[in-house]
């Protein structure tokens, strides 16, 4: 190792004062007593010409303490840390608050449970999904004040506040772009906040990029929420966060813990209740009509697969064929079916949906779009009725679109009902519907069923004259 030198007066060539043979230790940063730098704090490595460290100056070890400890007071000073302070693990409530549906309360759980292990390890990534006022910046600010408690320098940034930093860092006197850019993607564990609410520019998209891909490189840890479907978010990154050997994602259900337990638009887009008759029970397999055995087949297999996704409700299900022919009824029972369960179910006809969502547009409104949005899009089970028959406007195709895929990716249990979806949907519904690792196409072949048949009536008994 080669230590850098340094001459002053009454002091020999090496910089050491003549008497005590130590640095001046009130002008070095550096152990005055240190083996390597003798005080001066940096040194020069043996290294070879071409290596990229090559006469680059390095901290020494006798250093590392103080030079972490600052590191430490800058990320935190960068963070605004000390007002999420009250953020812990401790007050956050596991289980929610009280009136949550039991779906809705076991993702909060598993996600407590995830982001406590990622706070102890502090290996791989985590990605908090979930809506608004679900509980996600409480977790991740968890993780935060857990991390820094343990020493680790933690840097919580939402991404909006994070651009600004860099924005700022180009007039900033005391610190260069570089300097703030490099220390925002090597921060030894970095919390990305409200993750796609940032404005998208190419530069914007561009650093976030840069600093989530020498994170992925380097396998740094690293936390980010969002509240926006993956497959809204730029391809680079998106293949980055869903890469399942290095990110643990955790979706949160919950509602927004701001609004009193009931107080839920999603109650006025539901129309269960006005189905009460069409369980399982009431259902009719049509076996004394003359149906065709391939019709009555198709009616029976949608039968027993409607029943498996009612006991375990995974993936999607998707019921066609002609009006009258029993999907509806099949569809409205596997939503009683959970409901006695205890489960949080939302039954709606698609142009009834949408008018709803439209009905937000109006001033007197005391519903916003995008709350009422969140609330259908992220319902523990959704079962969409008549898909197909809504007027097709180029902003019905864009809601239903973000409300297919977010489902798609989060793999929330879903039924869909429609006529004939191969001519009546958007390709990009059907590229998701069609996916057979996560849904199940049944066609009802069966014609419109009215009623149970009449018996047929007995001749006439003619009498002899």
């Amino acid at each position: 190792m080669q230590s850098g030198k340094t001459s002053d007066p009454g002091n020999d060539a090496s910089g050491r004062d003549a008497l005590t043979g130590r640095f001046p230790s009130n002008d070095l940063p550096g152990d005055p007593n240190c083996p390597h730098c003798g005080g001066l704090g940096y040194l020069r490595l043996e290294l070879p010409p071409g290596h990229p460290d090559f006469g680059k100056l390095q901290v020494c070890s006798c250093r590392y303490a103080q030079v972490s400890q600052q590191v430490r007071q800058r990320l935190f000073v960068l963070s605004n840390l000390d007002e999420l302070a009250h953020l812990t693990f401790e007050n956050f409530k596991s289980r929610g608050r009280v009136g949550l549906w039991p779906q809705e309360a076991d993702s909060l759980e598993r996600a407590v449970n995830q982001a406590q292990r990622f706070a102890e390890s502090q290996n791989g990534w985590l990605l908090l999904l979930g809506g608004y006022g679900c509980g996600k910046t409480h977790l991740a600010a968890a993780i935060a004040n857990f991390a820094v408690g343990m020493g680790v320098p933690t840097l919580f940034l939402t991404v909006p506040d994070l651009l600004d930093t860099l924005r700022f860092a180009y007039d900033d006197p005391e610190s260069t772009f570089e300097e703030r850019f490099e220390q925002i993607r090597s921060a030894p564990l970095l919390i990305l906040d409200d993750f796609g609410t940032q404005n998208a520019t190419a530069w914007a998209q561009e650093k976030l990029f840069q600093i989530l891909n020498y994170r992925y490189i380097n396998r740094l840890p690293l936390v980010v929420t969002t509240n926006i479907s993956l497959e809204d978010i730029d391809g680079r990154i998106r293949s980055r966060l869903e890469d399942p050997e290095l990110v643990t994602k955790a979706n949160i259900l919950a509602p927004d813990y701001r609004r009193p337990a009931g107080d839920t638009s999603l109650d006025k887009v539901t129309s269960l209740d006005l189905l009460y008759r069409y369980t399982f029970a009431t259902f009719d397999m049509r076996e004394d009509e003359r149906l065709k055995p391939a019709e009555l087949k198709s009616l029976k297999d949608a039968y027993r697969a409607a029943r498996r996704f009612a006991e375990h409700p995974q993936g999607w299900l998707v019921f066609s064929g002609p009006p009258s022919s029993g999907k509806t009824h099949l569809a409205a029972a596997i939503g009683h079916y959970r409901r006695d369960q205890g489960d949080r179910v939302a039954f709606s006809v698609v142009p009834e949906m949408l008018d709803h969502l439209r009905a937000t547009f109006n001033p007197e409104s005391t519903v916003r779009l995008d709350r009422r949005f969140e609330e259908v899009r992220t319902a523990p089970i959704l079962i969409l009725d008549d898909l197909g028959t809504q007027a097709t406007t180029p902003w019905v195709r864009e809601k239903l679109y973000q409300l297919f895929n977010y489902r798609y990716n989060a793999e929330l249990p879903t039924v869909i009902t429609t006529a004939d979806y191969t001519k009546e949907v958007d390709t990009r519904l059907i590229s998701r519907m069609e996916d057979k690792r996560l849904c199940e196409i049944h066609a009802i072949t069966a014609p419109p069923y009215h009623g149970a048949p009449n018996k047929p009536a007995r001749p006439p008994i003619r009498r002899r004259k």
